[in-house]
């Protein structure tokens, strides 16, 4: 394959001996790991791409050896959202990705009911070197936490880290470690739960483990400390089903502290110790956060690993707890 600018601001691609009957769209995707399949497929279809000077709006045309393919790629454009200033708490930053230690209550992603106030919103303010994710200047949202789960993010800033991020994730070569504080005497010092998470049967809002479609999911958990009544969890999760760690806890027995959808509001009524159950009530939201991510920097392959300890809601209401209990 040979390379040289056109005049159009793209470049020439020679089809070599060894590309040739590869569809039009793996072609250009394979040329640039920037680039992802459905990116090119929409150039393709608006006619930004030509085969030996025609263009060419099909996706799956078969190349042929000595073709030029030249692709006009487009600028990116200004996303839709208005940048926000909202304080962050950055872990780590560089050209290609931001590692973010996100709060309780922030939402990551724009939904119904959630325009304003996201972390999206705030990164856009925060970051003035994104270089354009599927074609438009924002960040590129790799993997998700519940609006009241806190702890460790990281957000692209290319669409090659992007990609490269997205391929760790789906191959599960990224591992997360969860910290959750939950209902209950943990019987053993450690556990494996597998069972398959998707919608709840009856209630669309919700996932289920009983759920009759539902994904393959793992989570590992080990106890870190005891609080007579409650349980202070290290938690692993093998895969990342929506709400997973808290569908899972709950179908053993052992809903998250604080979770609203998932837990029993009168489990808390259960606790014999009135101090105890005085701390507990002073959470406002799922004691569950997201305390270690390790993953290969998307450019350089570097090891990474990050740290976000307990965030002072749930630091103190451990520390009354242990106090509590060893008085």
């Amino acid at each position: 394959m040979e390379g040289r600018a056109d005049k159009r601001g793209g470049e020439n691609l020679t089809v070599g001996e060894e590309d040739a009957g590869l569809r039009l769209d793996v072609y250009l995707t394979c040329r640039d790991a920037a680039l992802s399949r459905s990116q090119v497929q929409k150039w393709i279809e608006k006619g930004l791409v030509e085969i030996d000077g025609v263009v060419c709006r099909r996706p799956g045309r078969r190349l042929k050896p000595g073709e030029v393919v030249s692709c006009d790629r487009p600028e990116p454009v200004p996303y839709r959202l208005l940048p926000e200033e909202i304080p962050l708490s950055v872990v780590y930053e560089d050209g290609a990705i931001l590692v973010i230690d996100k709060p309780a209550g922030m939402v990551v992603h724009p939904a119904a009911g959630h325009g304003t106030g996201t972390l999206v919103h705030a990164v856009l303010a925060h970051c003035r070197d994104l270089s354009g994710i599927g074609g438009e200047l924002r960040p590129g949202i790799v993997h998700r936490l519940d609006k009241e789960t806190s702890g460790l993010l990281v957000v692209a800033k290319s669409d090659e880290a992007h990609q490269r991020l997205a391929e760790q994730f789906k191959k599960r070569l990224v591992r997360k470690a969860y910290q959750a504080l939950v209902f209950g005497d943990m019987r053993e010092e450690t556990g494996r739960i597998e069972k398959p998470v998707g919608r709840h049967p009856s209630d669309r809002k919700k996932m289920s483990a009983l759920s009759p479609r539902g994904k393959p999911a793992v989570t590992s958990w080990r106890v870190a400390e005891r609080f007579g009544g409650v349980t202070l969890l290290d938690v692993r999760i093998e895969t990342g089903r929506t709400h997973q760690i808290r569908v899972h806890l709950t179908s053993v027995g052992h809903p998250v502290v604080g979770d609203r959808t998932y837990g029993n509001p009168g489990r808390i009524g259960t606790i014999r110790d009135p101090r105890v159950r005085k701390i507990l009530q002073r959470l406002d939201r799922q004691a569950l956060h997201a305390w270690r991510l390790e993953f290969a920097h998307p450019l350089s392959g570097t090891p990474l690993r990050f740290c976000a300890p307990l965030p002072e809601d749930i630091a103190t209401v451990c520390e009354e707890l242990r106090c509590s209990t060893t008085s």
